[in-house]
Order: structure tokens, then sequence, then C-alpha cells
């Protein structure tokens, strides 16, 4: 079936997951800024593996050497060949970033892994920040994936990733006395429908839909 006149079709950038894909239509729309919530000892890197494994990339580190992120994606996916990976300066992240931010090429992926050096920046920084990548991301039909790590003392600017994001992803791990259980959530997605359920998943080496629970 054709298009509607006067209807554009909006690109999607697959995340790998075919189960969360087919609740977003195909996948997260060009332009879009996803924060991928997870808590640090849990298997959320997956996600980011899958992301990259499908787009030219350029991967920012906050925290881990380029050897160390280039090591571990390798390790579950292979080779990569259209992947940057990029050390953040400790003393001026969001500066570094922003250089980054200003050289997204079209339809290309960009991750900052993760996202809490710049959360602690100054605030105007920051938020200059979130403008200039949201306006880079919609020049150029690219998306950008902010991983947000969940523990006690969230960075100060937490709240200004969410409501700046267009998609969140909230992976809860629950850890049982037989079992691991993973919940991604989507509880919010601006301009499409946030998932009222949440998808039951396994993470091993892999991600994979938990068919022994009930499936969103």
């Amino acid at each position: 079936m054709g298009t509607p006149r006067g209807e554009t079709v909006t690109q999607r950038f697959e995340t790998g997951v075919r189960a969360l894909d087919r609740k977003l239509d195909g996948g997260i729309p060009a332009g879009s800024l996803v924060t991928l919530l997870a808590e640090p000892a849990s298997q959320a890197e997956l996600f980011l593996s899958e992301f990259v494994a499908r787009q030219e990339t350029v991967y920012l580190s906050g925290e881990q050497a380029p050897t160390t992120v280039t090591s571990a994606l390798r390790s579950q996916r292979g080779t990569y060949d259209d992947l940057a990976v990029s050390q953040l300066d400790r003393e001026a992240p969001v500066s570094d970033a922003l250089t980054h931010v200003e050289a997204v090429t079209e339809e290309s992926l960009l991750v900052v892994d993760p996202v809490g050096p710049l959360e602690r920046a100054d605030t105007g920084e920051f938020r200059a920040f979130l403008e200039t990548l949201q306006s880079r991301l919609t020049q150029t039909d690219s998306v950008a994936v902010l991983y947000a790590l969940k523990h006690d003392a969230a960075p100060p600017q937490r709240h200004r990733t969410e409501y700046t994001s267009d998609i969140v992803f909230d992976l809860e791990t629950k850890r049982n006395d037989d079992a691991i259980e993973n919940r991604l959530f989507v509880p919010k997605f601006r301009g499409g429908r946030a998932l009222t359920e949440p998808i039951c998943l396994d993470l091993t080496d892999r991600i994979s839909v938990d068919t022994t629970r009930d499936i969103a």
C-alpha cells in the first residue's frame, strides 16, 4: 500500500530487539534523542552493542578507555566497520562532546556511555549540549543514545536528561533467589505511543524475549 499524498514516512533505526521494534512501529524514529536507564550491574550494554552493529557510530566513552570499549563490543558482535570510539576529556566532558556532536554525519548514531559526567557539569553547559544535540540529530536524521546509570546518588541533572529525551528506555533488573528478571519499560515516546506494559527479556550474552513470563 502506498503512502497517502502529503504524508511522509519517518526513517526508523532498528534496536535489534524484534519485540521492541514491533511495538515502536519499526524502531526508533530518525532525529530522536534516546535515554537508556539501567543499573551498573546489568547486561544493558547488550542494547548498546545491538545499536552500534546496525549504524555508523560515534561512541563517546565517559569512563573507559577506547580500547576497552572496542574490545567489549567486538567480544559480543565481532567486527564493526563503521565505529569510532573516543574517550571524553575528564576535565571538560561537555565541550569535548559538543565537538563530536557538531561532526555527526547523516543517518548515523551517537552513543554517550555513560552520560553521568556530562550531567554533573555546569547547568548552562549541559543544557546547551542537549539543545545542540537535538538540533544536530534533526538536521542529519540521526539518533543519539545516552546511557544513564541508575544508582542511589543520581547526577543532579538526570531529570533534564529524561525530560529532554524523546524516548526513554528503562531497564529494570531484579534478583530473586533462583533467577534474574529483566523487564524493559518504555514510559516515554514523544510523538509516538509509550508502552503500557514492559517487555520481559533474557539478557545473557544476547537479548531474547523471556517466553516463560507474560510478554507485553
